[in-house]
């Protein structure tokens, strides 16, 4: 580091006197403190990420990996116009659209599970599920249990006030969770 002299500047209140840190045209680095150093560290740690092939976002149990070109599990609560289960097991609804698009994507084959919304939520705990849908809302009471998506459509409650919809996925299945996220916000862009 260059020591540098102090010259003083006449600063627009005469109680405060500047002091820059300046020789000439070069600009003295006395005084920059560690946020320098720590911006090197952290380029030198993302370049480091990079050369090791790491990506980001992660899941910590790997569900996007093992869903592409796989299965995609979804638990399935009835709650139309959302989603609807028919007596031979068969679902319906937009966020069985929705999914079955977002499966398409990753080479996935859908394989539902009808279920309670408790019983799924459970099951998505327990790892047995990747999402879960039903006409779940952002101020669902499973938010402590399961990470939600950014809410990708409005809807009309009961009550006559708005209500935002979201997925469910497993927490700390990041990657996962950022994909579906990606695809809801394209197809409500197409729609």
């Amino acid at each position: 580091m260059t020591d540098c002299p102090a010259r003083p500047v006449e600063a627009a209140s005469p109680a405060v006197n500047r002091t820059p840190r300046s020789r000439g045209s070069a600009v003295c680095r006395a005084g920059a403190g560690p946020g320098v150093a720590v911006v090197a560290l952290l380029a030198l740690f993302v370049l480091f990420c990079a050369g090791c092939g790491t990506t980001f976002p992660k899941d910590t149990d790997g569900s996007l990996d093992r869903i592409t070109g796989g299965f995609l599990r979804v638990g399935v609560s009835e709650n139309p116009p959302w989603t609807e289960i028919a007596d031979d097991g068969s679902v319906t609804g937009r966020e069985v659209d929705l999914l079955t698009g977002f499966a398409q994507g990753e080479d996935a084959t859908v394989e539902w599970t009808p279920g309670a919304e408790s019983e799924l939520i459970t099951a998505m705990t327990r790892g047995d599920l990747d999402v879960v849908v039903g006409g779940l809302t952002s101020d669902s009471p499973w938010q402590q249990e399961v990470a939600l998506t950014r809410p990708y459509a409005k809807a009309v409650a009961p009550d006559g006030g708005t209500v935002e919809m979201v997925m469910a996925t497993p927490l700390g299945e990041n990657a996962l969770l950022v994909a579906l996220e990606t695809y809801l916000a394209r197809a409500g862009e197409a729609s």
